[in-house]
């Protein structure tokens, strides 16, 4: 079928496809995401002119293209490029020691994306608070199964379009339980869902504004605010404090010890304006952690309460 709206273009910097765009990816069995077989990537959106299904591609290593099809597809396609980070500009970063100047290096198309949806990135941040990231992506296939609407287009596969905000808030009590989600992490979202058009505001603000106004939100701390403002906004900056993980993470990453969050916070001060950058360039790498010796996060089951 052919596109009803599509868009190519070569972007500014050095861009790999796949390494900037899987960031927005909730796990493999992501009803929003696919990557066909011929390494192109299937994403839904919704847009305030409606839902939309794009196919993003990779003609040439300094040529992209978006496809769309949908009542929202002209608007996506147009900020494809921002999407695919074309507001991402490297140029300030200065590695400084030889594990992230090899990383750096190796994985030169790595962009941060950028959404400029804020409460499309909002939903799933909260279903990962406070769980492992199995059981919030489970969670959010479950809800977005059940409660999004039917991906426009001819997708390889059968996709959904995360629910609208009055869809979020329209979820009964018990479709949360089935899937696994806690009553609080349902109510911020509910909450929050009754304040997106405020939340989408964040697009035009400072960073510092922005997380202003998503922490407002009874239930978004600092650590949900920056995995928004990763995906939405495609700030390179923004480092996930408070994370059950990361510390020690990048502790033994970069310096071999254990640290807690305001170690990591002072000791990731040389990469001020990169310091997600820095996050995901190690992960592209391979580069491991710390040993896993220490407890896990546990999984909790909450439909068994």
């Amino acid at each position: 079928m052919i596109a009803e709206h599509a868009l190519n273009w070569s972007p500014r910097h050095p861009t790999d496809l796949l390494q900037t765009i899987g960031a927005l990816r909730r796990g493999g069995g992501d009803p929003t995401y696919h990557r066909d077989e011929r390494g192109a990537v299937w994403r839904t959106t919704r847009t305030d002119e409606g839902v939309a299904t794009l196919r993003y591609s990779q003609p040439a290593p300094d040529e992209l293209r978006c496809e769309g099809w949908g009542p929202g597809a002209r608007t996506a396609v147009a900020s494809a490029p921002e999407l695919l980070g074309d507001r991402d500009d490297p140029a300030g970063f200065d590695p400084g020691i030889r594990l992230l100047d090899d990383a750096h290096r190796r994985n030169p198309g790595l962009r941060i994306p950028r959404t400029g949806r804020v409460f499309e990135a909002l939903v799933p941040a909260i279903l990962e608070q406070k769980v492992i990231t199995l059981q919030a992506h489970d969670s959010w296939r479950r809800l977005v199964w059940r409660s999004g609407d039917a991906a426009p287009g001819p997708t390889p596969r059968r996709m959904r379009v995360t629910p609208a905000p009055e869809g979020w808030a329209s979820i009964p009590t018990w479709e949360w339980h089935k899937a696994g989600v806690d009553p609080r992490r349902a109510r911020t979202i509910v909450n929050a869902a009754r304040y997106a058009s405020r939340l989408e505001e964040a697009v035009g603000m400072s960073t510092a504004d922005a997380a202003a106004r998503l922490t407002l939100m009874p239930g978004v701390g600092a650590w949900t605010a920056a995995e928004v403002a990763q995906r939405a906004l495609g700030d390179a900056d923004a480092l996930s404090v408070g994370d059950y993980h990361l510390s020690n993470y990048l502790g033994h990453a970069l310096w071999g010890r254990d640290m807690t969050d305001d170690e990591m916070v002072a000791a990731m001060t040389p990469w001020a304006g990169h310091r997600y950058r820095v996050v995901r360039l190690l992960g592209a790498a391979g580069v491991r952690g710390r040993p896993r010796r220490g407890p896990r996060m546990p999984f909790v089951d909450h439909r068994a309460f």
